[in-house]
């Protein structure tokens, strides 16, 4: 699932490459698995400049031993500003905390017009959800069962 990039749209099909590209990378050099990334600045809401940066936001999990070890790992991971391109993330179980304190930006991301990726299953529901003025404890159910499935997934493949 995503949009789809040509020269003309906010985000071109060169940005959008590279961008996916780096996501792959934080997957690697993390030991992640990108749930969402979306354009969440100017671009994404159609008020950008030729000179915008590019807000890719991501949502991420991690395999199932890293939430249950001694010292948790951090929560977010930022990247450096490289060029135009400003790419960072949070840990689905920050952005669960944050939704369920009233954090609008996680709404945001899943509003997003423009997405670079997404789980099959995690944003067509959250957004079916949303479309029917479900509360948000409802969609936070559905991110969950998005998060457990994908967690346990990445641990057996890091496990063999």
């Amino acid at each position: 699932m995503g949009s789809v990039a040509t020269d003309e749209a906010p985000v071109p099909a060169s940005a959008r490459a590279e961008i996916l590209g780096r996501l792959a990378e934080i997957e690697a050099a993390h030991g992640v698995r990108v749930l969402l990334a979306v354009e969440s600045g100017s671009r994404a809401w159609g008020f950008h400049s030729p000179d915008s940066d590019y807000d890719a936001r991501f949502l991420y999990v991690r395999a199932v031993d890293d939430y249950l070890a001694l010292a948790a790992p951090r929560d977010v991971i930022e990247t450096p500003l490289e060029g135009l391109l400003d790419i960072n993330g949070w840990d689905l179980g920050k952005a669960l905390r944050l939704m369920m304190k009233g954090n609008s930006v996680v709404h945001e991301w899943l509003a997003s017009p423009f997405v670079y990726r997404a789980d099959s299953d995690l944003l067509p529901r959250s957004r079916r959800s949303r479309r029917h003025g479900a509360a948000p404890m409802r969609t936070c159910t559905i991110i969950m069962a998005s998060w457990h499935r994908s967690a346990a997934a990445l641990s057996r493949g890091a496990s063999g």
